[in-house]
């Protein structure tokens, strides 16, 4: 298993723009939660500006299906996402243990 981030990045009045979608995008998030896919997740503060949400997987796959099907990119109030593979080596959670 390894651990994948995705990046939500939004421009202007990101917090006032996802309130029309975000029971969708929270409801599509918990789906991936119980799908075990979805470890964590949260919005960026001060400034609100975007989100992280951290996946588990084998590959990035669910992280990207996740994003290409979210309602807040589907409804352009997400304007670029990405995906980046975390080497995790410390903490409760942690997937990758180094040894020194």
């Amino acid at each position: 298993m390894k651990h994948f981030l995705l990046f939500y990045e939004a421009d202007g009045d990101y917090a006032v723009r996802r309130t029309p979608f975000r029971a969708a995008h929270l409801a599509h998030a918990r789906a991936a939660k119980e799908r075990g896919e979805l470890v964590l997740a949260g919005g960026l503060a001060d400034p609100v500006d975007g989100s992280v949400l951290l996946f588990r997987g084998e590959t990035d796959a669910a992280a990207r299906r996740f994003a290409e099907a979210d309602p807040y990119v589907t409804e352009g109030v997400v304007q670029r996402w990405r995906v980046r593979e975390w080497t995790t080596v410390i903490g409760d959670l942690a997937l990758t243990e180094v040894k020194l």
